[in-house]
């Protein structure tokens, strides 16, 4: 059902989580302007939420903060609900049983643009540096092309009258996305998945119904929509099997006869119809890491589809250098260097980043957080390997993590760190020269931050102040 903005005029709309990432004050603000009466609900304080709720002012909004109330969830006709609320919310239930329209910021979008102008990447890892990299490698051709979703502070009702439902738009959708999408049978033309691993076994029942949120992102594709998958990955690989339409593999070994890319004599080679085309070398890419690898070959798939010259391709790879939060470079002190990778909020994720930057046990690593109830011991072995020094934020993802490092013999680690401020402090005063010090947290930051932009943002900070 395809929706236009005027359909929205004098609706009565209910926010259900304003949120501290962008998207819900981003609907709120494009509902008001539509037309919609506008109720905004969350479980936090208007103190918890002050930013939020400023930077909303002086639109007619009325807030019902602190917790949710009964009425709202029979008496209006739209709700929205934040990705962050669980869809086993007793609230949606009555909402469900009233028969109030629920959407999210994803349903909504698709059903305000075209969905074969929307290109959409999800995964477990990677997602973020696969559709930044996407977006960089169309830009050029597709002049009025857009970036948004789950993607650091670029929410998709920031873009949605922008493209007016004429250009492409390159969107990162999450797990929490695509259930709304799932259930009201809704795909992009263009779906990516990066990978799939256990993440948010908090949130979901069991790692399966967590893949089968990500499974969603191509269940009802049509025949002439495209699926991109990772090959190298067991739960990509099984998703093949739902394709509909054209399904193109990525790999870093080479494939025989299906369609996609692949590394092959250290060269990236695209493959359509039997016909192989060496895009670019393995060493011309800048972005760090042999993971990284992986998310390349997806994004040069989807170029080569859409007719993005070669020598576009090799020029992007060479210059594109990751995103921020990623293994981001900060700066070289005293001869030690540090790095931010906020983003990497499971155990695999921390994983990648040593592998990709530790040399000789060089590594002073600050980590912990909030525990998302996966596993740390393959992530205890890396940090005996190539740590000689570990600094773990508060939190209960920490104390599962300490027994771990325990069993393996790690023994110069400090715990119970309450504040960036200290963990800088204390990993600084550590490490010694041509040492690196990388926020690498492989849990999730609720505790002690606003999110894991804040966290990384405020070790960016500190950092930037270092002498």
């Amino acid at each position: 059902m395809q929706l236009q903005k005027s359909d929205f005029k004098k609706k009565n709309v209910l926010i259900m989580g304003l949120g501290l990432h962008g998207g819900g004050v981003s609907v709120a603000r494009w509902m008001v302007k539509a037309g919609a009466k506008v109720i905004v609900t969350d479980l936090k304080t208007k103190n918890q939420l002050i930013d939020s709720v400023n930077s909303l002012k002086p639109l007619n909004i009325t807030y019902h903060l602190g917790g949710h109330q009964y009425n709202d969830f029979i008496q209006n006709d739209i709700i929205v609900q934040n990705p962050a609320v669980p869809k086993e919310s007793k609230f949606l239930k009555i909402a469900q049983k009233a028969g109030v329209q629920i959407e999210n910021e994803a349903t909504l979008f698709f059903k305000l643009h075209n969905p074969q102008k929307i290109l959409g990447i999800t995964g477990t890892r990677g997602k973020s540096t696969t559709t930044t990299l996407i977006y960089e490698l169309l830009k050029k051709k597709f002049k009025k092309i857009k970036l948004a979703g789950n993607i650091g502070t670029v929410p998709m009702f920031n873009v949605i009258d922008q493209i007016k439902g004429q250009n492409e738009v390159v969107l990162e959708l999450s797990s929490w996305h695509l259930e709304n999408l799932g259930d009201q049978k809704l795909c992009p033309n263009i779906a990516v998945v990066t990978n799939v691993m256990p993440d948010h076994l908090n949130r979901y029942k069991s790692f399966k119904e967590y893949i089968r949120a990500k499974e969603n992102i191509l269940r009802y594709q049509r025949y002439f929509d495209v699926a991109v998958l990772n090959r190298d990955n067991q739960h990509t690989k099984a998703m093949g099997k739902l394709v509909c339409g054209r399904r193109f593999w990525f790999s870093k070994k080479e494939f025989k006869n299906e369609n996609g890319s692949f590394v092959k004599n250290k060269n990236i080679v695209f493959r359509l119809d039997g016909k192989e085309t060496k895009v670019a070398s393995v060493s011309a890419v800048k972005i760090l890491g042999e993971h990284n690898i992986e998310n390349v070959l997806a994004a040069v798939t989807v170029a080569k589809l859409l007719g993005v010259p070669k020598l576009q391709i090799k020029k992007v790879l060479s210059k594109f250098s990751g995103v921020e939060s990623r293994l981001q470079f900060i700066k070289e002190i005293n001869n030690i260097k540090y790095y931010n990778d906020t983003a990497s909020t499971t155990p695999d994720a921390t994983i990648a980043a040593l592998k990709t930057i530790a040399k000789k046990k060089n590594i002073v690593l600050i980590a912990g957080g909030t525990d998302k109830k996966l596993k740390f011991e393959n992530l205890a072995k890396e940090i005996k390997k190539n740590c000689h020094a570990l600094v773990l934020l508060k939190g209960e993802g920490s104390k599962n993590i300490i027994p771990r490092l325990k069993k393996v013999k790690f023994k110069s680690l400090i715990s119970e760190v309450s504040s960036m401020v200290e963990a800088v402090s204390i990993a600084n005063s550590l490490a010694k020269k041509n040492d690196i010090v990388l926020l690498s947290p492989a849990c999730a930051s609720f505790n002690l931050f606003t999110n894991e932009f804040d966290r990384g943002d405020q070790f960016v900070n500190i950092v930037k102040k270092l002498k």
